[in-house]
């Protein structure tokens, strides 16, 4: 854990959830497990403000906790600890949603944005929660039913986009209480969902709700009666968010490389296999070539002869993301998905070479990649460059380490006349470099969006308060003359502010996707190279 992952951290904690939190986080960070006293007395929080933060933390998977005993029959306490790559991933909340919604409308993606703000959810919690949210922005007239909502949240279970949280284990009567709850989980029911009436219709929230609860209080236990789902939370399912990503790149590659009928081939392969592949694995499952003929949509109108010849091209094309593995059923194929990583992330790290120090660097880079080790010599003989300008873009590269050199002496003295020096690309090393450089460019990106907005914060404050009266003014049935008086209210500089923060803050917002799709190739790339 670097210093540049823990600011970022903190960053996304306070922006989140708020000071308090990102305080406890962040101590949890720097100093690894420790109990809840230990956690006060090092944020100078008091003791309820901790374990408001922690239940937060725990709520949203970004904490653990465990107990420990000192001896045989000493006391036991609770230990929490932090997990940081929880917390990164609030960085990729935006995509998870957006992806929701390509894939399963409106309802997908507030169902999968109520359980990314809650942590974790019910599902007749989420149902309601996001029935009642479409009803009021609907149409005069309109209703959203709840068995709708629901159909979405089954098909978000069915493909693994959402599963069941941990569950308490019980106790026994008369058992002794634990220091902490004992967290279970069955993966028989991990995707199972509980059958629950649900018959209804989402409702438009009126301002006058919470006086109509106060005022009749039968209403309001009725509301607080528990649910027949009650105590079966779900969460979202990163790692299987994470493998859609990683498919959607492959298939782009593929269609940038070849084109988009190969794409679209590689696409099914992939869907044929996506439920039943186990995350972190290198390659998928064995597919024949007439199972995939039947699974294509029938759109494309491709013929099997069509589609073997495909297979044979993607087969044989040097980036190797499909390989042929045997004959039966018309030949079986699987999709390398180590191999694809792979090579994406090596072409990443070429692209970034090459903006940073231009097309002949990159040459030399893509070079270093193919031959693996190579002499001041040979790098200027192979990349045909001049002696001078290779050397300049060696010791460039080399000081800022996206070359390094090695050292291969023919005696013990290290002596420079008898010692090859060999240029070589430790791929892993440069990714995890890169990786850092992204984790400070987010970093730099959410500081100066705060500032930004910080410096125009009054301004942001008066631009709500005019938008707010004239909501209410527009809902008593005002007439032009006074609409315009009140929007007059704001002047034509502080208009043009508005607008330029507008623009700077999307500006921002869009880097900081964009940076991040560079930091989920490369963390899953690293992380697909450790040893298992």
């Amino acid at each position: 854990m670097t210093a540049v992952e823990t600011r970022l951290c903190e960053l996304l904690l306070r922006e989140h959830f708020g000071e308090l939190v990102s305080r406890a986080g962040t101590h949890l960070v720097h100093t690894g497990p420790q109990p809840l006293r230990l956690v006060a007395l090092g944020t100078g929080l008091n003791l309820d403000q901790v374990k408001k933060a922690l239940c937060v933390l725990l709520q949203h998977g970004m904490a653990s906790f465990k107990t420990g005993k000192r001896g045989a029959s000493g006391p036991t306490w609770v230990e929490y600890t932090a997990d940081y790559a929880a917390m990164l991933r609030m960085l990729r909340y935006t995509r998870y949603v957006y992806c929701a919604k390509t894939l399963y409308g409106d309802a997908g993606e507030l169902l999968i944005e109520e359980t990314l703000q809650h942590g974790q959810l019910t599902m007749s919690a989420a149902v309601r929660r996001v029935a009642d949210r479409m009803a009021s922005t609907a149409d005069e007239g309109k209703t959203v039913e709840y068995s709708d909502v629901a159909a979405a949240f089954t098909n978000l279970v069915n493909t693994h986009f959402l599963q069941r949280w941990l569950s308490g284990k019980e106790e026994g009567e008369g058992a002794r209480p634990e220091a902490a709850p004992t967290l279970v989980s069955n993966e028989t029911d991990m995707y199972t969902v509980p059958k629950i009436p649900l018959i209804g219709h989402g409702k438009r929230r009126l301002s006058a709700d919470s006086d109509d609860l106060d005022a009749h209080p039968a209403k309001k236990r009725k509301v607080e009666e528990p649910l027949p789902d009650d105590g079966i939370y779900w969460r979202v399912n990163f790692e299987r968010f994470h493998q859609h990503f990683h498919n959607q790149a492959i298939v782009s590659a593929v269609a940038s490389k070849l084109d988009k009928t190969a794409g679209e081939i590689v696409r099914t392969m992939l869907r044929m296999s996506e439920l039943t592949t186990p995350p972190n694995t290198a390659f998928t499952q064995l597919l024949a070539s007439t199972e995939i003929f039947r699974s294509l949509p029938p759109e494309y109108g491709m013929t099997k002869p069509v589609l073997d010849q495909y297979l044979s091209l993607l087969a044989d094309d040097p980036m190797e993301f499909v390989t042929k593995s045997g004959e039966s059923g018309g030949g079986t194929f699987i999709v390398n998905l180590l191999k694809s990583l792979k090579t994406m992330a090596r072409c990443t790290l070429e692209s970034i070479v090459q903006e940073r120090f231009g097309s002949r660097a990159a040459r030399i880079f893509r070079l270093l990649l193919q031959k693996r080790h190579l002499e001041q010599k040979q790098v200027e003989d192979f990349a045909m460059i001049p002696a001078k300008e290779a050397k300049e873009m060696l010791y460039t590269m080399v000081s800022q380490n996206f070359v390094t050199l090695q050292e291969i002496p023919k005696a013990a003295d290290y002596a420079p006349a008898r010692t090859f020096y060999l240029y070589t690309v430790n791929v892993e090393q440069t990714a995890r470099f890169i990786l850092q450089r992204c984790y400070k460019t987010v970093t730099n990106l959410i500081a100066r969006r705060h500032h930004e907005t910080k410096e125009n914060k009054r301004l942001l404050e008066k631009a709500q308060r005019i938008e707010a009266i004239l909501a209410s003014v527009q809902a008593s049935g005002a007439d032009e003359a006074q609409l315009q008086e009140i929007e007059e209210m704001i002047t034509a500089t502080e208009r043009q502010q508005l607008e330029n923060l507008k623009r700077t803050v999307n500006k921002l917002d869009k880097s900081e996707m964009q940076v991040d799709e560079t930091v989920f190739l490369l963390e899953t790339f690293l992380q697909a190279s450790r040893p298992q």
